[in-house]
């Protein structure tokens, strides 16, 4: 009974330790995604637009698919770290993981909006 048990939890943690990853991977292929797109449609614009405006808009295309693959990697690492690997170390790890991430995150939406994610869409923008 106890083996069984012991088999399940392996076999539960390796489940988990793959999805994780999997996350991981669909982070990473969104901000490839994301770059591929942003470029194209970078490409497309710029005879139509001025050259500020196509270059602004494929920064803040970029950096709003950078953005959501950080979410994704982030939510792999909390996954795989906290599931999986339970210890102190591993989760004071994932706390630096995160806040590094966090804080690309809240930069690049300064950088790609212009205000703060809690600033609301009517508060004039950050200079």
């Amino acid at each position: 009974m106890e083996t069984e048990l012991q088999s399940l939890i392996q076999s539960t943690n390796a489940l988990v330790e793959l999805a994780g990853f999997a996350i991981e991977v669909f982070g990473v292929l969104v901000m490839i995604v994301a770059t591929v797109h942003s470029t194209i449609h970078f490409l497309k614009i710029r005879a139509t637009v001025s050259h500020e405006e196509s270059y602004t808009r494929y920064r803040q295309n970029l950096g709003r698919g950078i953005i959501l693959g950080l979410e994704f990697l982030i939510a792999g690492d909390i996954v795989r770290t906290v599931i999986v690997a339970q210890t102190l170390e591993n989760v004071g790890i994932l706390a630096v993981i995160v806040f590094i991430r966090t804080f690309l995150g809240i930069t690049l939406h300064l950088e790609v909006e212009g205000r703060w994610p809690w600033q609301s869409r009517s508060q004039p923008p950050v200079k």
